[in-house]
């Protein structure tokens, strides 16, 4: 009897033990009481009253992700395409999701192709396609709002791919191709203006340094016939300028020799037939010159008489 005693007072050990609950980090657990709510435990440590209370959901407040399958959608200008989603919410009352729904995630799939269909059925095609934002901007602000009273934060909704019907894509592939080869021309058209306009400058600016070159080249030979001529004009300047000086000084050294001469002659005190001597030579001079006219003084005829004059002083020297 002992052990069957023992192994009693374990069952309940046990089972007392069993009603020991810690809840983890980023996680709420609900609890019931006689089958209606009591508590949302927090994380940290807990007991459940036994036969009493029980864990009627374990939820977690960590941001969830769900990826909704494509869900078909018409257009205002009534193009058929696909588009799936991907929404982005969190648990922040544990009770509300609990009891506000029977299936959350699937309460919200419904939702946003019912919202999506909406907000699509009021754009065409083309606004459909570029409107990316503001169509997840819109799902984003319904979704929170409607599923506030299950106790789900709507945080963002993403549209994932957007599939318009094959034509549509063939039509736009088409468009897009042309379009590219539209660029493609104008910017081949742009490259080829460029280029004729650079080729162009080049060819000018070429010109310009060319002219400029010439231009430079003509001064510096106008510049250096310039400067040329100055200096043969200054040497032949000089050149006159030291012949006239020489000149001068020569004229200067006779007209002196001619003055000391005549000093000397007075000095020495000339006679008569001296002076008729001078006369004479000076005469002959004159005859030995290229003159073609000759003027005899009036006293020619003394000039026999000059001549014996000369012959007396000869023999006195």
């Amino acid at each position: 009897m002992e052990w069957v005693i023992v192994i009693i007072i374990l069952a309940v050990i046990i089972f007392f033990i069993s009603r020991f609950r810690i809840v983890p980090q980023a996680q709420v657990y609900v609890i019931e009481r006689l089958g209606a709510f009591h508590a949302a435990w927090g994380t940290g440590f807990h007991v459940l009253v036994p036969f009493f209370d029980r864990i009627a959901k374990k939820v977690s407040i960590k941001e969830q992700v769900v990826d909704f399958k494509p869900q078909p959608v018409i257009t205002k200008d009534n193009v058929t395409m696909q588009i799936d989603t991907v929404v982005f919410f969190q648990v922040i009352d544990a009770k509300q999701y609990t009891y506000g729904v029977e299936r959350p995630l699937a309460a919200i799939e419904n939702l946003t192709a019912t919202t999506l269909r909406n907000i699509i059925g009021e754009l065409e095609l083309d606004a459909t396609l570029t409107s990316r934002d503001v169509i997840n901007t819109k799902i984003t602000a319904i979704l929170d709002e409607a599923t506030d009273r299950w106790g789900i934060k709507v945080n963002r909704v993403e549209l994932k791919n957007i599939i318009p019907p094959r034509e549509i894509q063939d039509a736009m592939e088409k468009q897009m191709k042309a379009e590219r080869e539209r660029r493609e021309k104008i910017l081949q058209a742009e490259g080829d203006k460029k280029s004729q306009i650079l080729v162009a400058e080049g060819e000018k600016e070429s010109k310009i340094l060319t002219a400029e070159a010439h231009k430079q080249a003509e001064i510096l030979r106008a510049e250096a016939e310039k400067q040329a001529m100055i200096l043969r004009a200054d040497a032949v300047r000089q050149q006159k300028i030291l012949e006239a000086q020489g000149e001068a000084e020569s004229i200067a050294m006779v007209q002196q020799a001619l003055a000391d001469s005549i000093v000397k002659l007075n000095d020495a005190n000339p006679n008569s037939q001296v002076i008729a001597l001078k006369s004479l030579e000076a005469f002959a001079k004159a005859a030995d010159g290229q003159a073609t006219k000759i003027i005899i003084p009036s006293e020619i005829q003394g000039l026999a008489g000059l001549a014996s004059s000369i012959t007396e002083i000869a023999k006195k020297s």
